[in-house]
């Protein structure tokens, strides 16, 4: 089947969805229900039906940018090696483009590239190159943005003990641990070989090289906040620690991304849109944080980010308005840890945090950071207003309802 062909069966089974919802809320009213409670659900229902008439024309446009990013990705990450693409990553006539410790190299990260992914990522550096008047010349730098990414959930899934990653078992369960960081480790190398093989001045290169360096140190100083506490269960981050960690191991590759797209446009200095980036990184991770234990994320397990011992940010305001639940919540990340999946425990704290509405605090504290990015991207001078509106599309999209793909059936990533 078809990437369109899947994008088009998507598309219709939400729509059906939708009017499924939209006929059992008229049947509300046959069965005599208050008319306040029904007229409150058809009008959701209305204005989900809205949305998603916005977000398949908004869709039908982001899918041919997204079809160039995975050629571009493929390339970078092919399923079959030549001599030219070997020799030009390693400038050595003695690396054969088919052995077998190239090929074990590229095996895994091929996988998980294949798997899927959003790429909203390089989506976005797109955008902000073509808004500021670079048009597509940003599009070979993909790899630095979504290779590193992939890169770090290779090494996440290792580093949190997550046994499925895309909907197929992690890297390090599929093809061993050694392999798999090997394989993770080589892909933060490939991805910044697209600097290297880049047509741009000097000082574009340098300054990329920079950011991309910079990113890389945030991300994993980032990682090492949340390992720190996934290690420790009785550990309380406050609010302001939780921030931190998550601009650093989320942000971060975010705001890379308007950094390479601005930089490929030949602008160097965009702090209003790497400020609104780094607020959108962190409102998705949160928004994916609050998915994954109300309905889980597709391609992982439901609850997952209690076994790893997590502290997302439903644990931490739950934590920080019931001071005295410490032991409680270090009692579920315990026992989840040690029976997996199957135990008890992860429902009940994900019970406990629904009944104090902590999702939807949380929900509105992440709408809250996008909403903030959504004007921060509403600063500096744009020369396509087509781009930049198809860039404030992909804001809303991440903060809106993510029922539909940006243009091909996705994985969370």
């Amino acid at each position: 089947m078809t990437r369109h062909n899947t994008y088009i069966m998507e598309l219709t089974l939400h729509f059906a969805l939708m009017l499924a919802a939209f006929f059992a809320s008229l049947h509300f009213f046959t069965r005599g229900l208050p008319s306040k409670t029904a007229l409150s659900f058809v009008n959701t229902t209305l204005l989900k039906l809205r949305l998603f008439a916005r977000i398949i024309v908004v869709s039908s446009t982001f899918t041919s940018r997204l079809e160039k990013i995975e050629n571009v990705l493929n390339e970078a990450v092919p399923e079959y090696t030549d001599y030219r693409w070997s020799y030009a990553l390693f400038q050595d006539t003695t690396v054969h483009s088919v052995s077998k410790p190239l090929q074990a190299l590229l095996i895994p990260c091929r996988d998980l590239l294949s798997r899927g992914g959003k790429r909203w990522r390089p989506l976005l550096m797109t955008l902000v190159c073509e808004s500021l008047g670079g048009k597509d010349s940003a599009l070979v730098l993909a790899p630095l943005i979504e290779l590193s990414h992939n890169a770090s959930l290779i090494h996440d899934d290792i580093e949190d003990g997550s046994d499925q990653r895309r909907g197929k078992p992690a890297l390090h369960i599929e093809y061993g641990l050694d392999q798999a960081l090997n394989s993770g480790s080589f892909l933060y190398m490939l991805s910044s070989a697209c600097i290297q093989a880049w047509d741009a001045a000097p000082e574009q290169k340098l300054a990329l090289f920079y950011r991309w360096s910079k990113a890389m140190h945030e991300l994993h100083l980032g990682q090492a906040y949340d390992i720190s506490w996934h290690r420790d269960f009785s550990s309380h981050p406050s609010l302001e620690e939780y921030m931190t960690m998550c601009r650093l191991k989320t942000g971060a590759l975010a705001k890379l991304a308007v950094s390479v797209g601005g930089i490929a446009a030949g602008r160097f200095s965009l702090q209003s849109w790497e400020q609104g980036a780094e607020k959108l990184g962190v409102g998705f991770q949160i928004l994916d944080d609050i998915q994954n234990l109300r309905t889980g994320n597709p391609g992982k397990k439901r609850g997952d980010d209690i076994i790893e011992g997590k502290k997302s940010l439903p644990i931490v305001l739950y934590l920080n308005r019931n001071a005295d639940a410490l032991s409680f919540v270090s009692q579920c990340f315990s026992a989840a840890r040690c029976a997996g999946s199957s135990a008890p425990e992860i429902e009940i704290l994900i019970q406990t945090l629904q009944a104090d509405q902590i999702f939807e605090e949380a929900q509105d504290y992440a709408r809250s950071l996008i909403h903030e990015s959504q004007e921060l991207f509403a600063h500096e001078e744009v020369v396509s207003p087509e781009a930049h509106k198809l860039l404030r599309d992909l804001i809303n999209w991440i903060g809106g309802d993510r029922c539909c793909s940006l243009g091909k059936a996705t994985y969370k990533s």
